[in-house]
């Protein structure tokens, strides 16, 4: 495979067409689609899907884009690096994070991190959902518990466990009675939480009278008495400790961990190596006291 043919390939996939490439490089318009008809002679596919206006990726050419942008890149990064005297961390660095941790930290780690490193451009995306690293151009993603992925690498950062916990104003039901309970979501289909006891797994009755769409928002009804809520320690162990909240019970179950991730084919940069050390500085032990400390900072 040529490798220049490659480059230029790589260059009209991501600028959608071959006029757009061109201005943005300053190579001319022949040159790179010459390039690209050789890269699809050689392999034997077509790369792109052509029309009057519109210079669309085939499945076959997204999936090369897909495996070797981001190896280019690294490329010239490592070569500016040198260049440069070192392998100091620079560029872009993009971040998913779930909406809690986002909530709760990320904004203060982000700051903290700019300043660190000026010469890295950080972008934090919140989202729960599951996102592709590749498709989507991200470096890292924070996680909580995810799936098995064998495309993936990463580390655990930080641990957490869930708790039941109320206003102390608050009655709990006698007679394993439904306790009345705020939710994340809309609490359709939610009966019962799983709840350790001395005697071992029970289950708790719960009737959800109020669902809500993040978990400090399920923490800040519980404190005015709503109802009760199966809340992560981290996020209301000031509580417990002021006595504005009571435990009721521990969740049974896996506990919460928090997952730095990143492609295993990738080469580690400098940027996403810096990044995980930042956490790992952040949280050396990765306890919830330690996540409630830096949140009370």
């Amino acid at each position: 495979m040529d490798l220049l043919a490659l480059v230029d390939f790589n260059l009209v996939a991501r600028h959608g067409g071959v006029g757009r490439a061109a201005r943005a490089s300053g190579r001319p318009k022949a040159t790179l689609s010459r390039r690209v008809v050789e890269l699809e002679a050689s392999l034997g596919v077509r790369l792109f899907e052509r029309s009057a206006r519109v210079l669309k990726l085939t499945q076959e050419g997204r999936t090369l884009y897909e495996r070797t942008g981001a190896l280019l890149t690294e490329i010239d990064e490592t070569a500016a690096a040198i260049a440069s005297g070192g392998d100091r961390p620079r560029g872009r660095l993009r971040v998913s994070v779930p909406l809690l941790f986002s909530q709760i930290a990320m904004g203060k780690l982000a700051a903290a991190f700019a300043l660190k490193y000026p010469e890295v451009r950080l972008e934090v995306t919140t989202e729960d959902r599951p996102v592709d690293m590749v498709d989507e151009a991200y470096d890292l993603v924070i996680r909580v518990n995810p799936d098995p992925d064998e495309s993936l690498v990463g580390r655990i950062f930080l641990r957490d466990r869930l708790v039941v916990v109320a206003s102390p104003g608050l009655t709990r039901p006698a007679d394993d009675a439904p306790i009345a309970a705020v939710v994340r979501g809309t609490g359709d289909g939610i009966t019962h939480w799983a709840i350790k006891t001395p005697a071992g797994p029970s289950r708790m009755a719960v009737d959800p009278v109020l669902g809500v769409s993040s978990l400090v928002m399920v923490r800040d009804a519980v404190r005015m008495g709503v109802g009760a809520g199966l809340l992560p320690v981290s996020l209301v162990s000031r509580d417990l400790a002021a006595g504005t909240l009571v435990q009721w019970s521990e969740a049974d179950g896996p506990e919460i961990a928090l997952w730095a991730l990143y492609p295993s084919r990738r080469l580690l940069s400098a940027r996403v190596s810096v990044f995980l050390d930042h956490l790992r500085e952040a949280f050396p032990s990765g306890t919830p006291d330690e996540l409630a400390a830096y949140m009370a900072e």
